[in-house]
């Protein structure tokens, strides 16, 4: 897949940002690794087809992470169309989809309540429970620090532009 077909999907702004916030959430590695939960993953969070300790170019890494930030930007806009034409909030919702799944993304209060129009409150939903508890911040049963900043960027972003 292309940047091209990104671009298309997500918009200019959408994609320039994504492209660069990605591998900063993510963190970089040019081989094949276990996460902190033991998943096999290589470069900026790609999971699909890592594989433990081979060694990644940073050409191959970009264009695994432009088909990755396609996969999980479809099913985003699939279920969640109103973020079309809705830079920041789509941004969020595929950094958080990408690093959730897009299953569990379209399932999350984030998604209804975006479809429900009421945007300050999905934005909420990415880090905060309706009780005011950290939620998505948790991976293999614990808190992890980079999830906990993670969701922070995204609500924040997720927040640009609304009232």
């Amino acid at each position: 897949m292309s940047k091209a077909k990104l671009i298309a999907l997500v918009g200019a702004p959408t994609a320039a940002w994504l492209l660069a916030i990605t591998p900063q959430l993510e963190g970089k590695v040019l081989r094949g690794y276990r996460d902190p939960i033991g998943i096999v993953t290589a470069c900026s969070g790609h999971t699909k087809t890592a594989v433990l300790g081979r060694p990644y170019t940073e050409a191959e890494c970009e264009k695994l992470l432009v088909d990755d930030l396609i996969e999980h930007a479809e099913p985003v806009l699939a279920c969640t169309p109103g973020l079309k034409g809705r830079p920041w909030q789509l941004g969020a919702a595929v950094s958080f989809a990408i690093n959730v799944g897009a299953g569990a993304y379209c399932g999350s209060a984030t998604a209804a309540r975006f479809n429900a129009g009421n945007f300050r409150g999905a934005c909420r939903a990415m880090n905060e429970s309706d009780s005011g508890r950290p939620q998505w911040v948790t991976a293999g049963g614990k808190v992890l620090p980079g999830l906990v900043k993670r969701r922070a960027i995204e609500r924040s972003v997720c927040e640009r532009g609304l009232p």
